[in-house]
């Protein structure tokens, strides 16, 4: 071989090795750059063989771990507080832009062996040392308010986001509003935005805490007047402020007139508005307030249309489907998730119905009337039923003045209305409303014709009742009840004569879809303009159909079942006004007609993780208390009541379980991140377990078991609060909140001096009260 040909060989060989080399250091750094996760051989054009160990920057990072335990070739001294952290300036500077910046920014910190560093807690600066040579890092419910500055203070983002999955987990009425305010104080974007998704979809449950009695009023106005706000009636609403107000009435009642105007108070029922002016305090002293809400009073009265939209809760929403008729009356109740087009079966109507009416009201989802046609029964019904999507369980009402089978059902003012229907061969126009809170109906005046299979609508207040049939015709007309006089007025006509229709209201229009005429089924769709008083027509349905069921989500209609002259439907189609079209939709798990529908928006459930986080760490995630750190100092292990651990491993890119220490003591942090709920119940259990057991073996007199179940329902908070208070007197523990409500909880049992009433449930859901006069001398010693 020629000098020349030699020369041109090394040459090209040390270019193949810079290349080779570069590749090997980043298949080591990458993940998933080898699939078998083992060595890897190749060879080029000339025969020269490449090595790549897919883990050698791993284990190479252990080695220098190991490394900076032994002080060997370490470049650094981070001195925090009182403590020194031997390091090497290359691996913080590689894993943080705030430590790169300082190690090869030109700063004066360049050439000195030992930097001073404040702002951070020897034990967080311990943790994410090590995560930086370990990809490891613990991060418990108490240790996390260290973490998270410290992680943010040093731009280490993987700690950073391994804080915020740990804080949504953690998410709670309780502490929601906090880790908001917690999120945002430290630039968390995406943890701030879950946890007001959280707090919107929670209202209900968070109104309750001490932490919304905390909110400034520009926080209060900010979230009440948000349309993501997840309520059932905007009384709650209203509730919730005036229980902010009372909380600090002197203070707080000059601001309740601005507050007030984020309330939407349109959504009020006129009943509520009077007794609130008549009898509230607060607006005794702001006659502002009173002026407004006489104000909404007379528009209300008035049936002007809300300047103001309904809330729409950013949660599940579900189509309730009851009931129906195929060959004979169903039992059948069904949910339809609208966010993943699902069907789900639920709990079954405690009796079949067909020609049922539905509608939910404060959450419950009610059935009323319909038909009964099993085999083996022939009756018109005039029973009524509530269900609890929450504890999915079926609890009768009150029954109607008389049984209505094909009834108008609907919502107004907190009253259930039903409207006409049939009994045998009568045919009524008779009406009634349902009060929830007394359990009774309510006769008011009658229609003007009686109307089997009628449809109705409530809007701006007045209830419409739309065609029908009387018992010898069809009907196009339309009647129109106003409250205030209890009493019917005649509306314009529809184009067709209709019964059977499904009915809507969208915007100010009522939608009427389909019906039998008579003589056919109709595809035909007709809506009537509230503000004009005036009947159009729109696009037809690709499918005629009567006994149907419709309703409205997002701004559109959704017409399910029915009967189509010779079959029982199964297909939904949906309207969209907006380009005037019908579409089908996910269809019904069977063919039915006289279904029953209603819409609710549910809140749905918490995930753990954003999805991002799902994705990225559901195959690299572990749970595993038992693991031992690697290091002497960082390996302080969290042994505080109640705390939680989550461990995130890491690979390369992503998070990994490590070492944390149980002290609390280093950061101003205000915020409740200690969740109890764990300790708490494994108390409770424990003295329960305990008092079944003496119980038993008939230690105890009555009058002792009594006083021990009392304890089950109070000793273990107080155990739980003589802990945290220990706690809470470190500076800054972001516990000093939790101490502050356990001692107001205290002092409350003090000053109810409660004469020990002990309310327990037999099987048979009945209330047992035992009672004892023992003095609580319990409460008081724990403060």
């Amino acid at each position: 071989m020629t000098i020349m040909k030699r020369q041109k060989l090394l040459e090209y060989s040390v270019q193949s090795m810079d290349t080779t080399d570069e590749d090997i250091l980043m298949s080591a750094a990458l993940p998933g750059s080898s699939s078998s996760g083992r060595n890897s051989q190749s060879k080029d054009d000339l025969g020269d063989m490449t090595f790549c160990m897919s883990n050698y920057a791993k284990e190479a990072l252990k080695m220098m771990y190991m490394m900076r335990q032994h002080h060997m070739l370490t470049d650094c001294v981070l001195e925090v507080e009182n403590e020194l952290f031997h390091v090497h300036k290359v691996v913080l500077s590689s894993a943080s832009p705030y430590f790169k910046a300082m190690f090869t920014g030109g700063l004066k910190e360049c050439e000195m062996s030992r930097v001073k560093l404040q702002g951070v807690c020897p034990t967080s600066m311990a943790r994410i040392i090590t995560f930086m040579y370990t990809g490891r890092i613990r991060v418990t419910e108490v240790t996390v308010c260290q973490l998270l500055p410290a992680a943010t203070m040093f731009q280490v983002p993987n700690v950073i986001e391994a804080c915020c999955a740990f804080l949504e987990r953690q998410l709670d009425p309780t502490n929601a509003i906090g880790i908001a305010n917690f999120a945002e104080q430290h630039g968390c974007a995406i943890l701030k935005q879950k946890a007001n998704q959280f707090i919107e979809r929670h209202f209900t449950q968070i109104c309750q805490e001490e932490e919304f009695l905390q909110l400034s009023a520009i926080q209060l106005i900010n979230l009440i007047r948000k349309d993501e706000l997840n309520v059932q009636e905007e009384r709650e609403v209203y509730n919730a402020v005036l229980k902010w107000v009372k909380y600090d009435e002197d203070n707080r009642y000059p601001k309740m007139e601005h507050i007030l105007y984020a309330v939407r108070c349109q959504f009020l029922t006129p009943k509520f508005l009077k007794e609130q002016m008549k009898n509230c305090d607060v607006l005794r002293k702001v006659p502002a307030c009173r002026e407004y809400l006489a104000k909404i009073f007379k528009d209300l009265t008035l049936h002007k249309r809300p300047i103001v939209k309904e809330r729409k809760p950013n949660t599940t929403r579900m189509i309730f489907v009851a009931g129906g008729y195929f060959q004979h009356s169903l039992d059948i109740l069904e949910g339809y998730n609208v966010d993943d087009r699902t069907w789900t079966t639920l709990p079954k109507l405690t009796v079949p119905r067909s020609g049922l009416g539905a509608a939910f009201l404060k959450g419950t989802f009610y059935a009323v009337g319909g038909r009964n046609n099993a085999p083996g029964a022939s009756y018109d019904s005039d029973w009524v039923d509530r269900y609890d999507p929450l504890t999915e369980i079926w609890r009768p009402c009150a029954p109607m003045s008389v049984p209505r089978n094909r009834v108008g059902v609907a919502v107004m003012d907190e009253f259930l209305y039903a409207v006409g229907g049939s009994s045998g061969t009568e045919y009524h126009n008779s009406v009634e409303y349902f009060d929830p809170e007394q359990d009774r109906w309510v006769l008011i005046a009658t229609m003007r014709s009686k109307r089997l299979a009628v449809g109705v609508a409530v809007v701006n207040r007045l209830l419409y009742a739309i065609g029908g049939f009387d018992g010898e015709h069809r009907l196009a007309s339309m009647e129109c009840y106003h409250p205030e006089n209890n009493a019917w007025t005649d509306m314009p006509s529809m184009k067709f004569s209709r019964s059977g229709a499904g009915v809507a209201v969208l915007n100010q229009f009522i939608y009427v879809v389909g019906g039998f005429d008579g003589s056919r089924q109709l595809s035909s769709v007709e809506r009537f303009d509230t503000d004009r008083q005036t009947w159009e027509t729109v696009t037809s349905m690709k499918t005629s159909r009567s006994a149907l069921s419709v309703n409205v989500i997002d701004g559109k209609l959704y017409a399910m079942g029915g009967y189509d002259g010779t079959h029982f439907l199964a297909n939904v189609e949906v309207y969209d006004p907006v380009r005037d079209e019908w579409v089908d939709g996910i269809p019904l798990t069977s063919g039915r007609s006289g279904l029953a529908s209603a819409v609710i928006y549910q809140p749905s459930c918490h995930q753990s993780y954003s999805q991002d986080c799902i994705t990225n760490l559901s195959s690299n995630r572990e749970y595993d208390d038992d693991r031992k750190p690697p290091d002497g100092h960082d390996d302080e292990t969290d042994m505080s009541p109640g705390a939680s651990s989550s461990y995130f491993n890491c690979s390369s890119n992503f998070f990994s379980g490590g070492p944390a220490a149980g002290q609390y003591d280093e950061i101003d942090c205000e915020l409740i991140t200690d969740n109890l709920s764990s300790e708490m119940i494994r108390l409770m259990i424990e003295m329960k377990k305990k008092f079944k057991d003496r119980c038993k073996n008939d230690e105890l007199k009555e009058d002792q078991q009594c006083h021990l179940q009392q304890q089950l329902n109070d000793n273990s908070i107080i155990k739980m609060a003589k802990t945290h208070m220990k706690c809470g007197k470190q500076r800054g523990c972001p516990l000093q909140a939790l101490k502050r409500r356990f001692q107001h909880f205290i002092l409350n049992r003090k000053k109810q001096k409660l004469k020990g009433k002990v309310v327990q449930a037999d099987d048979n859901d009945k209330v047992i009260v035992n009672e004892r006069n023992e003095k609580e001398k319990n409460y008081t010693k724990a403060i």
